[in-house]
C-alpha cells in the first residue's frame, strides 16, 4: 500500500493557487524568425557604440588620403567586411539557438497565466513554469505585443492577438505600471 501511494505522489504535482482575477491568453508559441529580429534589435541597442570604430577608421583613412600622407583603399574594404562579418556573427548565434535541442522549450505553445504576483507559463494543466516579477529586468509596450525582458538576450514576447479582451491587455498594462515598467 506503501508503494501505491508514493507512486501516486510522483504524478501530482503541486501547483501555485491561480488567481482567478489573472489574465488567461491564448496559446502562442514564439517564432524563430521573431526570436532572431528581436535579439539583433536588442544587440543593436545594447552595442551601437562599436559603430563608431569602423566609422572611425574610415575617417581617419580619409584624411590620410586627402593629406596625401598615405594613400590606402584597402581600410575602406576591410572596415566593411569586418562590420559586417560582426553583424553576421550575432546573426549566426541567434540562429543557431534557435537550431538547437537544448533550446527548443523556448518555441513550444504556452498559455500564460499573468497576474500581480508571478507570470504562469503552462504548456498543459501539469507542466509549466512560474516566473516572479522580480526575475523581469525590463519590460515595453510595443506597437503589436509586451515584451519582457529577463536578462541579456532572454525574453518573453506576449503578441497583443493572444489576449482574450481589450480588458485583459488593459489589466497588463495596469499590472506592468502598478510594477514600475512602463508610465
Amino acid at each position: 500500500m506503501a508503494k501505491g501511494y508514493a507512486q501516486g505522489q510522483q504524478r501530482r504535482m503541486v501547483q501555485m493557487p491561480v488567481n482567478p482575477l489573472a489574465i488567461k491568453t491564448k496559446k502562442y508559441a514564439l517564432d524563430k524568425n521573431k526570436f532572431i529580429t528581436l535579439n539583433m534589435s536588442q544587440m543593436v541597442k545594447n552595442q551601437w557604440y562599436w559603430g563608431f570604430v569602423p566609422l572611425g577608421l574610415i575617417a581617419v583613412n580619409a584624411v590620410l588620403n586627402i593629406t596625401g600622407i598615405y594613400h590606402n583603399y584597402w581600410i575602406y574594404v576591410l572596415t566593411l567586411i569586418g562590420a559586417i562579418g560582426y553583424v553576421a556573427f550575432w546573426a549566426i548565434q541567434f540562429t543557431g539557438v534557435t537550431q538547437l535541442d537544448q533550446y527548443k522549450q523556448l518555441f513550444e505553445k504556452y498559455r500564460y497565466e499573468v497576474d500581480s504576483r508571478q507570470i504562469l507559463m503552462k504548456i498543459t494543466d501539469e507542466q509549466g513554469g512560474v516566473i516572479k516579477w522580480d526575475m523581469i529586468k525590463t519590460a515595453r509596450k510595443e506597437k503589436e505585443a509586451y515584451v519582457l525582458d529577463l536578462g541579456q538576450y532572454q525574453f518573453i514576447y506576449l503578441p497583443f492577438n493572444i489576449f482574450s479582451s481589450d480588458n485583459d491587455k488593459k489589466l497588463m498594462d495596469k499590472i506592468l505600471r502598478d510594477k514600475g515598467f512602463i508610465s
